[in-house]
């Protein structure tokens, strides 16, 4: 599960062969012993919990960097690594 990007304390990850518990593309983010896992295609909450501005944060990244994590995601639903991505600056 390779860390693709961290920001603010909110490490994000893409998880190798991971469609098929969410069926969907997604990301799992952690952040002070909170997780989460976000849709990539429209940045929902698919199941865990964040601190709302924490939410609000990872929803803006995944909205600009989408293509990118679209990209990773093919990457890593095939087991090979997936490429870090910028964070919130």
């Amino acid at each position: 599960m390779p860390a693709i990007s961290m920001f603010f304390g909110i490490i994000v990850y893409l998880y190798f062969f991971d469609d098929e518990r969410h069926k969907l593309p997604h990301i799992h983010v952690r952040y002070q012993g909170a997780e989460a896992a976000f849709s990539i295609l429209d940045g929902t909450i698919l199941s865990g919990k964040l601190p709302i501005s924490r939410e609000r944060l990872v929803q803006a990244w995944i909205e600009i960097h989408r293509e990118e994590l679209m990209a990773d995601w093919d990457l890593a639903v095939k087991g090979e690594t997936p490429f870090p991505i910028d964070p919130l600056r």
